[in-house]
């Protein structure tokens, strides 16, 4: 077997399996249940793009693909870590709301 065909089979089942990631990620993005589920998804998607664009280098061997690749996963990243700080901020502003209610109906029940 030449290297070339191999070469090209194996990319051709890596850009298979990349597309039916880029399915399943979708699907898992647009389901849900939790914002913290679609984040993950999402991050996971930017994986696998990441993914796609470094087979599509490899196989048409241009080499600024790879620089394409690196970018986004960079973007990808900053974007994760924004998500992850904003699924926190909410989570505190949820715990102070739900403090508040439970001193105001504490206060309640003591009052005459």
């Amino acid at each position: 077997m030449d290297l070339a065909l191999f070469l090209r089979i194996a990319t051709g089942i890596a850009l298979v399996l990349f597309s039916a990631a880029f399915v399943l990620m979708v699907v898992r993005i647009v389901r849900g249940p939790t914002l913290p589920d679609r984040i993950i998804a999402l991050d996971m998607l930017v994986a696998a793009v990441v993914g796609f664009i470094a087979t599509i280098a490899v196989r048409t061997g241009q080499m600024l693909y790879v620089d394409v690749a690196i970018s986004l996963a960079l973007v990808g990243f900053l974007s994760t870590v924004a998500f992850a700080r904003f699924v926190l901020a909410r989570g505190r502003s949820r715990e102070a709301g739900d403090a508040d209610t439970a001193g105001t109906a504490a206060e309640k029940e003591t009052a005459p």
